[in-house]
Order: structure tokens, then sequence, then C-alpha cells
């Protein structure tokens, strides 16, 4: 399945071709303070199947575990299209909502949970991570 994924602008995009490896929801303060939402979803994808096009702007950001996230925001309108963590070198991950599709596939992971807002019900299929 051909996906396209695209900054508010249209300057930065992200074609797919193929189906998500998984679709997540994480719940950390830090996707909070990046999406300026109560979570972010993601949907991680094989980076073969994947074309990048555009300018890009880059956040790294350390996780919790010492991780290194790459960041790609669109320079003109700031949306994150996609981003890359170290040691994961043959995915990428694509904030779910720069597909403007309401049929995207739902989450299957939950994750830090325990900073969840108590409003926000995860998929009850999901496996769940504090």
């Amino acid at each position: 399945m051909k996906r396209f994924a695209s900054c508010s602008c249209g300057q930065l995009t992200a074609q797919v071709d193929g189906e998500p490896v998984r679709v997540s929801i994480c719940h950390c303060l830090a996707c909070q303070r990046r999406t300026g939402g109560p979570f972010a979803q993601q949907a991680r994808f094989l980076r073969r199947d994947v074309l990048v096009a555009g300018p890009a702007s880059v956040y790294t950001r350390v996780g919790d575990a010492g991780s290194h996230s790459h960041f790609h925001f669109c320079p003109q309108c700031g949306v994150c299209v996609y981003y890359l963590t170290d040691g994961m070198d043959d995915s990428i991950a694509i904030p779910v909502g720069t597909f403007a599709d309401p049929n995207f596939p739902a989450p299957n992971v939950s994750a830090y949970e325990s900073r969840m807002h108590g409003w926000v019900v995860a998929p009850a299929d999901a496996v769940h991570f504090e």
C-alpha cells in the first residue's frame, strides 16, 4: 500500500510503499512537548520502503534510556515529518498525523502509560508499557 506524509506547507514529504512494522502511541513528557498533544502517535516503517524529499532541520533528543532520536522538521512550517533513532538503522518513524488519513491503522503499542493523561484510553488490545 502506498501512503503519503507531508508537512503543512508541503515542502517536506515522505512516500511510503508498504505497511507499518508497528504503530505506537507514546505518553512520555518529551513526546507531549514535541507534539503539543497529550501523546505522540507514530508509525514505524522499513527504511527501504520510504522515500523522503525536501529540506529538513534536525533536532536530536536523548531518550530516557540514552538513545538518540533525530527529528526532521520542515524549516518553513515546523512540522516533524519523520525521525530516525540510533541503533534502529533499518527503520524510520513517521508521525501518523502527517498522513492526514482517518483510516490509518490503530496503535498496537502504548508506551509510558505512567505519564498518560487520565482521560486518555489506549486501545485495549495494544501492548502496554508503563
